[in-house]
């Protein structure tokens, strides 16, 4: 069952805390008052994430969620306090690796969203470590749900990054760590609220901060699930551009790992050639002006070269649903 263990020394905190998650049947809440009692539940039950506060009597939170870090480092750690200074965020960062940071009074819609966001990111990084291909494409869907218009992308990126592959003449163990990368290229999306994915407008520099962070999450996530480097390159550099514009690390040319750049490839193709919240998808002709246009900037030259005369069959194997 997800297991949600809030700690707070003050009762009133506890009991609003327990009404903001009181309709919600597919989570197991749990309470404690203090740190010591927390690590009591902690040691006799299975513990997805730990929502602790910051200032406690005896033990603070963030000697708390450093402890659990070394005992149970599969749990995810939030913050919850009144003091919200840079200080105090640095240190629960540092030492506890807080996964996010939640300042009192919070908004109930936001708290939601955290929490279920760490939920998500716990199951799945539990099931990246069962190396399934099965569980990889299902989470890939999963993600997909927080998107509708993302329906079956991840599923097309695999295909079409498989072709280029196969095209630029890669070996059968580098493009299963391909076929892989690409169904969970977008798996960092979890971390980013469903209203910004489904905004149909232009985001807010804010908004769109949260959007680039995904490469990063979504990396971290494969890193603890110990999957293959390569999966982990296609995770986070997928976003990166030839001409090193790109994010998160900004790597430039044959700097990026070409696993990455072929997925790069077969991302853009897809999203160009699907609809979107704030578009109807491209004609074919637009969708190859387009991209050879982006070549200089985005693209790694030769494998555009390889890519531009199966985009025409490719696109009519996925609209005929082969």
């Amino acid at each position: 069952m997800r297991t949600v263990l809030f700690v707070d020394d003050e009762q009133g905190i506890l009991h609003a805390l327990e009404r903001v998650f009181l309709e919600r049947d597919d989570i197991r809440c749990l309470y404690a008052a203090s740190a010591a009692e927390a690590l009591e539940i902690l040691a006799r039950e299975e513990v997805w994430v730990v929502v602790s506060d910051y200032l406690m009597p005896g033990m603070r939170g963030i000697e708390l969620l450093s402890r659990v870090k070394a005992r149970w480092p599969q749990a995810l750690r939030i913050m919850m306090t009144a003091y919200a200074d840079l200080a105090v965020a640095i240190d629960a960062i540092n030492k506890s690796e807080a996964y996010r940071f939640i300042t009192k009074p919070w908004n109930n819609q936001a708290l939601i969203e955290v929490v279920d966001e760490a939920l998500m990111r716990y199951q799945l990084v539990a099931s990246l470590k069962t190396e399934d291909e099965n569980v990889f494409l299902s989470l890939a869907q999963t993600v997909e749900l927080k998107d509708p218009y993302t329906k079956g992308h991840c599923d097309r990126v695999a295909r079409y990054a498989v072709a280029l592959a196969q095209a630029a003449g890669i070996g059968a163990p580098l493009i299963d760590d391909i076929r892989h990368g690409s169904w969970l290229h977008d798996c960092g999306k979890i971390g980013v609220p469903e209203r910004v994915l489904n905004f149909p407008g232009r985001l807010s520099s804010e908004d769109m901060e949260a959007v680039m962070q995904h490469p990063r999450w979504g990396s971290e996530v494969a890193r603890q699930a110990r999957l293959p480097e390569s999966v982990i390159n296609i995770i986070f550099y997928h976003h990166e551009r030839f001409d090193g514009n790109g994010y998160p690390a900004g790597l430039k040319g044959l700097e990026i790992p070409i696993e990455a750049r072929i997925v790069a490839i077969a991302d853009v193709f897809d999203a160009l050639s699907s609809d979107r919240p704030y578009r109807k998808a491209y004609s074919l002709t637009a969708v190859r002006q387009i991209m050879v246009e982006m070549t200089a900037s985005h693209f790694d030259p030769v494998l555009m070269e390889l890519f531009t005369p199966q985009m025409a069959p490719l696109l009519q194997q996925a609209q005929a649903g082969e």
